[in-house]
């Protein structure tokens, strides 16, 4: 039985593009994910990097809802240790209300950017040096106690107030631990919550079904879980031939290159120049090691590869990365390629 499919965006930018541009592009692939059927659409959290426009989930996650209809719509994820728990409530409390039963918010503990950036987001957001991270689970019991429609109280000398993230909450998102290391599988077992591994871009094979396993294993039933669930996040470039699809995955295949070697951080190149680019053969088995893990081909390919990847990892979901690098010439506030790979993925 084929996975119902999902989709993950980090709302890339090219180096024919401006931000404006890219957020464009990812409303039209928002569109087209919920006229194709897709069940959720996430938007990720990165900051100062050239090649990514999403920045802010909660933003974007209004923008996408705005423009779709049933799609439900989410983080993947917003990384809590750089925002104050009750700003992260207030947020997505806002959101559930303005379209409920359509919000996700699936929650991470890596900083989503460099240590300078870093440094300049959690001033005044939980301390500067790494105390919000330790500090994790804790703030994870906030933000789910913050999202109570009745509210929660707050002890403050010796007395408890009420604190609510919005006035007349009648419902709440759906609320997702993710990780790419076993510590979130730990925690989201031990708390009954949703969880989701980083396969995508953290794990290989033997990694993620090692977490997904731990999850499985020690998850303990809470009043809103009954029991694990999960999914696997996956990159993919599908088109019309698998000749065509390796040439679409080439731009993305160098900024993942140039992330893992330290090299610059650009915005992604077009098919045209990533193919002119030479990559030591030093650098020849990084890039195989990635590609491995990525859905590439034609159509008929690429649905039995997911179809096998969700087989493998027992899940009933597949979250699709599209990668599909663009063409010269392409309208800037366009992806036709990443459209294609959605489209072409449902047949």
């Amino acid at each position: 039985m084929a996975p119902k499919l999902s989709v993950l965006d980090l709302v890339p930018v090219r180096t024919d593009q401006n931000s404006g541009d890219a957020i464009a592009a990812s409303l039209r692939l928002a569109r087209l994910a919920d006229e194709l059927g897709y069940e959720r659409y996430w938007l990720a959290e990165h900051h100062n990097m050239p090649a990514v426009a999403a920045t802010n989930p909660p933003v974007l996650i209004g923008l996408v809802a705005s423009a779709t209809a049933r799609i439900r719509v989410g983080s993947g994820g917003v990384m809590l240790p750089n925002h104050a728990p009750l700003v992260v409530a207030e947020q997505f409390a806002l959101l559930e209300a303005a379209f409920p039963g359509r919000i996700d918010l699936g929650i991470g503990r890596a900083p989503g950017t460099d240590p300078i950036t870093r440094y300049a987001l959690r001033h005044g957001a939980g301390g500067v040096d790494d105390s919000a991270v330790e500090r994790f689970p804790e703030y994870v019991d906030n933000v789910l106690a913050m999202m109570d429609t009745a509210g929660v109280g707050l002890a403050v000398g010796g007395r408890s107030h009420e604190l609510r993230a919005t006035p007349a909450a009648v419902s709440v998102p759906q609320i997702w631990l993710l990780g790419s290391s076993d510590y979130s599988a730990r925690l989201a077992a031990e708390k009954g919550m949703p969880y989701v591994f980083a396969h995508h871009f953290a794990g290989s094979g033997p990694e993620t079904a090692a977490a997904i396993e731990l999850y499985r294993s020690s998850f303990r039933p809470s009043p809103e879980l009954a029991e694990p669930r999960t999914f696997l996040t996956v990159n993919a470039v599908v088109a019309e031939t698998r000749e065509e699809a390796e040439r679409q995955a080439l731009p993305n295949a160098l900024a993942m290159l140039a992330l893992r070697t330290g090299g610059e951080l650009a915005p992604q190149k077009l098919v045209e120049d990533a193919e002119k680019v030479e990559v030591p053969d030093s650098h020849r088995i990084l890039v195989d090691g990635m590609r491995q893990r990525w859905v590439v081909g034609s159509p008929e390919e690429a649905r039995a590869e997911v179809e096998r990847l969700a087989a493998a990892y027992s899940v009933d979901e597949v979250m699709i990365h599209p990668v599909a690098g663009a063409y010269a010439g392409t309208d800037p506030a366009t992806s036709p390629t990443r459209e294609q790979t959605l489209r072409l993925l449902v047949g």
